[in-house]
């Protein structure tokens, strides 16, 4: 694969991290929590490409159980915990600044691509990390008028979700020296399952799943911004260096930003 198409896959990976709002919208009108939400993902993703693994691709259901944590990191610690930092900040500020707070990502991204993978730091990286950090405040609103009340809690977590967002990709890197995206998304999506369904009681509202809509929502959530964008993003990683990812990435809230545009009631 040329690095050309690598960049193009991660870039429209991450744009499909943009259409999450169309689904996970539809699901909070059924009463759904933030939290109800990552587990609806988790679970019906990694049912999928466990189910399609096994019957149409069983070569990628092999592992050397020593590189479990691997997936652990990027299943647990990174998709469940950044998640939560989101969306608490989202609960507890608004839609902009979670938005910007999580967009540190590619910040952190860099800094430990440098420290575990030897990657150069450049001038042009934390030039692009600068512009992106301000791009994307002001894409959500959030420049040029401040009005967010931010306390010390919120900023922190917010941080954190920009710090686990970018464990991701240093997680995914690693995998990958090993297995190909379909079988580190699998896993991945796995280990979060696994997690939330030992976490979350949103069993006790399965009968909502029987919803012919909430069903729909709930297929379209894991298929689109979760693996399909996941797995097209995994695979461009493979090729190009985590920070240069990291930043191709920002593409999402500019995406995010023009679904809500065109299909929500305006938030920002």
């Amino acid at each position: 694969m040329s690095i050309k198409t690598a960049y193009i896959l991660a870039i429209v990976g991450a744009a499909c991290w943009g259409l999450i709002g169309l689904f996970v919208q539809n699901l909070y009108v059924y009463g759904f929590t933030a939290w109800d939400v990552v587990a609806i993902r988790s679970i019906f993703a990694a049912v999928i490409l466990l189910i399609y693994m096994a019957l149409l691709n069983r070569s990628e259901l092999r592992i050397n159980w020593k590189h479990i944590p691997f997936f652990i990191g990027s299943g647990i610690i990174s998709i469940v915990f950044f998640n939560w930092c989101f969306f608490t900040v989202m609960e507890q500020a608004n839609l902009s600044l979670a938005v910007v707070l999580l967009y540190t990502g590619p910040l952190f991204v860099t800094i430990l691509s440098r420290i575990f993978f030897k990657e150069l730091l450049t001038v042009r990286k934390v030039i692009a990390i600068i512009i992106t950090l301000f791009g994307c405040a002001f894409v959500v609103g959030f420049f040029p008028s401040i009005n967010t009340v931010i306390t010390a809690s919120t900023l922190l977590v917010g941080i954190g979700s920009g710090f686990f967002y970018a464990l991701y990709s240093i997680f995914a890197k690693v995998s990958s020296r090993y297995y190909g995206a379909l079988t580190i998304t699998g896993y991945t999506y796995f280990c979060a399952a696994l997690f939330m369904i030992t976490t979350n009681p949103f069993v006790s509202k399965l009968d909502l799943l029987l919803n012919w809509s909430v069903f729909l929502n709930s297929i379209g959530l894991a298929l689109i911004p979760t693996i399909l964008a996941f797995l097209l993003y995994t695979k461009g990683l493979s090729y190009i260096e985590s920070s240069r990812a990291s930043i191709l990435s920002t593409i999402e809230p500019v995406v995010a930003i023009c679904v809500g545009f065109l299909f929500c009631k305006p938030e920002l």
